[in-house]
């Protein structure tokens, strides 16, 4: 689910955030790093939790609009329980697997914010989507699965509201809110009627050695943080290191722990993952900046005999 330079831009949030915090604990860096990539986990299964209240929600719909004394929308379709018997949804709300995940996790957040889901549910209600399909009295699994796909596109990733939820609930989520809603949607595009329970239930992390990476990376950095800014400062004689912007800093550090401590990935890798992140995360001059200073340590590394690379290495 993460990829690599996912796990740089984990690694990078750490180690800004122990530069604003000057908390120098490498313990308490280390728990951040692991509890901000296992959170990404837990906005995964949020997203996923919310279509299943909004299958709860539709399921209490239904069951008032029943009432003989209630004026329903849903008596104007054919088929009334149309949306309640969508096969996907369907899938995903029965799936124990899953289910068990959330109450593990005692992810009840939506229980305890049910105004959030009305919000969705009524967006969705009044959907040009919803209207199409709710007007055909049968449909296929696959007429199913796109009506979910194009609801969680157009209507329920981009919703604001949520996005504030989620955003006020635990700072890194600003950024894996992205991630986890394009990650949700290939899921869904991809989903058949024989997937199994634990589809929905993807590893987190590739490996071990993913954590590994990230928790050497990050303890190397921080560890060889004087010596990597000294060699910074060398190759930028012109620029006071105040004028360096923070990120950039950082991410110039953990380029030259990677480039120096980590033989089996590529240089070309390194330079290109950090520089894409440059271009997300810091100023528009950044990749730049960072290209240039890179260029120069790999030249002298060559030089010095500094880089020893060996195997193919992965992003």
């Amino acid at each position: 689910m993460l990829t690599r330079r996912q796990i740089r831009v984990k690694v990078m949030q750490c180690i800004y955030s122990l530069t604003l915090s000057h908390d120098e604990s490498l313990e308490k860096q280390k728990k951040f790093l692991r509890i901000s990539i296992d959170n990404t986990y837990i906005l995964y299964l949020l997203v996923l939790s919310l279509l299943m209240e909004l299958y709860k929600m539709e399921e209490n719909f239904i069951r008032l609009s029943s009432k003989k004394y209630l004026n329903s929308e849903a008596e104007e379709y054919p088929n009334r329980e149309k949306f309640l018997n969508n096969a996907l949804l369907k899938q995903i709300f029965n799936n124990p697997l899953l289910q068990n995940e959330l109450v593990k996790r005692k992810l009840d957040n939506w229980d305890l914010h049910q105004d959030y889901v009305k919000i969705v549910f009524r967006e969705i209600k009044k959907s040009e989507l919803f209207e199409r399909y709710m007007l055909l009295e049968e449909s296929s699994y696959e007429e199913d699965k796109n009506l979910v796909v194009n609801l969680f596109k157009d209507v329920i990733a981009p919703n604001e509201r949520i996005y504030e939820y989620f955003e006020d609930d635990k700072l890194t989520w600003v950024d894996d809110i992205p991630l986890v809603n394009t990650f949700v949607l290939k899921q869904l595009r991809k989903v058949s009627e024989g997937s199994g329970q634990t589809y929905f239930l993807p590893k987190l992390l590739k490996d071990s050695d993913d954590m590994v990476f990230a928790e050497q990376l990050l303890i190397k950095t921080i560890l060889n943080n004087n010596k990597f800014e000294e060699e910074i400062q060398i190759k930028t004689p012109n620029w006071d290191k105040d004028r360096i912007a923070d990120i950039d800093a950082i991410l110039l550090k953990m380029a030259i722990c990677e480039l120096t401590g980590f033989p089996s990935i590529p240089e070309r890798v390194t330079i290109n993952e950090y520089l894409e992140i440059a271009k997300e995360y810091s100023t528009p001059k950044s990749s730049t900046f960072i290209n240039g200073i890179l260029d120069k340590l790999v030249k002298e590394y060559r030089n010095d005999g500094k880089l020893k690379k060996t195997g193919r290495g992965l992003l």
